[in-house]
């Protein structure tokens, strides 16, 4: 199946900004049918979930802790999706992941496997 590969986290100073990307390569089910997401995780902390996409884009969700700072987009030509990142805070240090499932219900439950993900630092 496809594969999901996480880039673009950094060093970035408190308030600074950060694009994430989630690329997808191989053969495999369309891209554009995956609902897709971010999850993060920070030492000593449970995995949390940030934000989805639905298949089309028509739909997005996020947490109540990234909403209005966080924008996730996804462009199914380029089989790529982003996490627009602005008014960075300490509490977002953390690795980020991108995952795909059926449903933006059953991915913010999702229970699959995990990338390498892209780690994001934010410092005071």
């Amino acid at each position: 199946q496809a594969q999901l590969a996480e880039s673009g986290g950094g060093l970035v100073q408190v308030g600074g900004s950060l694009r994430l990307l989630c690329a997808a390569s191989g053969s495999g089910r369309a891209f554009s049918t995956w609902a897709l997401g971010w999850f993060r995780q920070s030492p000593g902390n449970e995995r949390e979930w940030v934000a989805s996409i639905s298949a089309s884009g028509g739909a997005t969700f996020y947490a109540d802790s990234v909403r209005g700072r966080f924008t996730i987009s996804r462009d199914n030509m380029e089989n790529k999706m982003y996490l627009e990142m602005e008014g960075l805070k300490p509490e977002d240090t953390a690795t980020y992941y991108c995952v795909r499932d059926w449903t933006t219900k059953d991915l913010m439950n999702y229970e699959g496997s995990w990338g390498q993900g892209t780690q994001v630092i934010v410092s005071s």
